[in-house]
């Protein structure tokens, strides 16, 4: 907890030198990355909104996400974080943004995306950036390393922004 905390804070002074906003649209964290972020004082300077989009229904009504992704590709991919990422940032303005979706577990996987298969995706200005993970644990374990790499790919892109205004 402490360390994710670090974290957050951390993304709040890069984004203040920025003067820019974040977002994040979550899945398999539920809200995690968002508490965390809000966790530090003064985040209303620089954190945007949140959207808690669980069910895939609520990933098309509120970040456009097309439905057809779900029944060709699968809620947890890189097609369907990025769409999430995309619609977080249209719909809050936000110049950075990210977007997670898993199988945090104990069940619901698969051969093809096992528990602990996560998806993330940073929007970054007109850019998008997706990787997945393959984290161990249990449930809670796998929601906050999820909730760590969310905030770790923040810092990354919003130490490169610094860096290339000069």
């Amino acid at each position: 907890m402490k360390e994710i905390t670090q974290l957050a804070a951390e993304l709040g002074r890069r984004l203040q030198v920025l003067n820019a906003h974040v977002a994040a649209a979550e899945s398999c964290t539920g809200g995690g990355i968002s508490e965390a972020i809000t966790r530090i004082p003064g985040s209303s300077a620089w954190f945007e909104a949140g959207y808690v989009t669980y069910s895939n229904r609520q990933k098309t009504e509120q970040l456009n996400v097309p439905p057809e992704l779900f029944e060709t590709v699968g809620a947890v991919s890189r097609e369907v974080v990025e769409a999430m990422v995309r619609g977080a940032q249209e719909k809050s303005q936000a110049h950075f943004a990210v977007a997670v979706s898993g199988v945090a577990g104990p069940d619901g996987g698969s051969p093809n995306k096992p528990v602990g298969t996560v998806w993330l995706a940073w929007g970054v200005g007109e850019q998008v950036f997706s990787e997945v993970q393959h984290f161990a644990g249990n449930r809670d374990e796998v929601r906050r390393q999820t909730v760590k790499a969310a905030l770790e790919g923040l810092l990354r892109h919003a130490a490169g922004e610094i860096s290339n205004q000069g």
